[in-house]
C-alpha cells in the first residue's frame, strides 16, 4: 500500500502520559493504560500494509512503563521527534515530516486501541483511490485520524484549537475552507477519561482489554 502511516506518541511515563485518568486510577495505572493503547495501535500499524510507518515521538522513552516492550516495537517505525510549542505546531511539523517520501499521509494518534489494520487500510485506500483527505471523528468532538494527499493541508492545524470538543468541526471547516474534499471515517472514541475506558476495551481486544480488565477490577480502584 503506497501511504504513510504516521502515529503520533508520547513517552508512556507516570504523571506524564494519560493524567486526566487520574484520579481515579494512580499515575502508574494511567501510564500503563497507556503503554497497553500505544502497544495495540503499533501492532495494528504493523498489519495495516503501508509502505511506510512513522512515529513521531516525545518523550523518555526509558521512564516509560513497559519501555523494553515498546522499544522492540518501535524497531520497526522510523522514529523522528515531535517539534513545535503547541499540540497543533507538533501534528503540523509530524506530518510534514512524514509527507517527505511523498506519498499519501494517514496521521492517527496512541489512543484508539480499537482500530484494526482493516480500518486503517480502508481508510488509507481512499487517500489512494483518489480523495485527497479523510478524518476520522470522534465522540469527544475531536478527531482520531487525518490522511491527507496534500502535505500542505497539515499547516492548518497550527491554527486550530486542540483538545476540545469542537476540534474535529473546526479541523473539517478549515480544510473545506480551504479546497480540501474530505472523506468521513468511522467514529471511534478517544481514551482520555476513566469512562472511556470500558467502552474501548469491549470492541478493542488486544493487550489493552486485558490491561485495563486488570485495573478495573472494581469500581474507584486506585493502582
Amino acid at each position: 500500500m503506497d501511504a504513510t502511516v504516521l502515529v503520533v506518541a508520547k513517552a508512556p511515563i507516570a504523571g506524564f502520559a494519560k493524567t486526566r485518568l487520574t484520579p481515579p486510577l494512580r499515575p502508574v495505572a494511567a501510564a500503563t493504560v497507556a503503554a497497553a493503547a500505544l502497544l495495540d495501535t503499533l501492532t495494528a500499524v504493523r498489519g495495516s500494509g503501508a509502505r511506510h510507518t512513522i512515529v513521531a515521538w516525545t518523550g523518555d522513552l526509558a521512564r516509560a512503563e513497559c519501555s523494553a516492550e515498546i522499544a522492540r516495537a518501535l524497531d520497526d517505525f522510523v522514529i523522528v521527534p515531535q517539534r513545535g510549542h503547541t499540540f497543533g505546531a507538533r501534528l503540523a511539523n509530524a506530518h510534514a515530516d512524514a509527507a517527505r517520501s511523498g506519498l499519501p499521509v494517514l496521521q492517527i494518534g496512541m489512543d484508539t486501541p480499537q482500530i484494526t489494520p482493516e480500518l486503517l487500510a480502508e481508510a488509507a485506500g481512499k487517500l489512494l483511490s483518489g480523495r485527497d483527505t479523510v478524518l476520522g471523528p470522534a465522540t469527544d468532538g475531536g478527531w482520531w485520524a487525518l490522511g491527507l494527499t496534500d502535505p500542505r493541508a497539515a499547516r492548518l492545524l497550527a491554527d486550530v484549537p486542540m483538545s476540545t470538543r469542537h476540534t474535529g468541526r473546526l479541523t473539517r471547516d478549515a480544510l473545506v475552507a480551504n479546497g480540501f474534499d474530505i472523506a468521513l471515517l468511522p467514529t471511534l472514541t478517544d481514551v482520555d477519561h476513566v469512562d472511556d475506558i470500558a467502552p474501548v476495551a469491549a470492541v478493542s481486544g488486544g493487550r489493552f482489554s486485558a490491561v485495563t480488565a486488570r485495573l478495573m477490577v472494581a469500581p474507584g480502584i486506585r493502582l
